[in-house]
């Protein structure tokens, strides 16, 4: 989605071709991803964590797990919608291995 903004773009300036490379890109993405995940995360963590989305914590293990308890277990959830977005927003739409994928 973006990469078509830059392509419109590069017709005004010649700086906007760099978004063209793949590498520059991903790069793009990957910052967009954590950028998303530290901005979502602690509203992400407060909301799993009044649902009640941890672990349960059995009796019989080590005490020092018993500090854990209430503690989501979701993380990976708000690492895949962060890398989801980003990959929309910076893939190359036009490229029918992408919509393959």
């Amino acid at each position: 989605m973006l990469l078509e903004l830059t392509r419109w773009l590069e017709q005004l300036q010649s700086v906007f071709g760099l978004f063209n490379y793949l590498t520059f890109r991903s790069i793009l993405g990957a910052l967009t991803a954590l950028a998303l995940s530290l901005w979502w995360g602690p509203a992400m963590i407060r909301k799993l964590a009044t649902l009640k989305g941890g672990q349960p914590i059995r009796t019989d293990g080590p005490q020092s797990h018993f500090a854990k308890r209430g503690t989501p277990t979701m993380g990976g959830l708000m690492i895949l919608i962060a890398l989801v977005i980003s990959m929309i927003l910076w893939m190359d739409l036009t490229n029918p291995f992408v919509w393959a994928c």
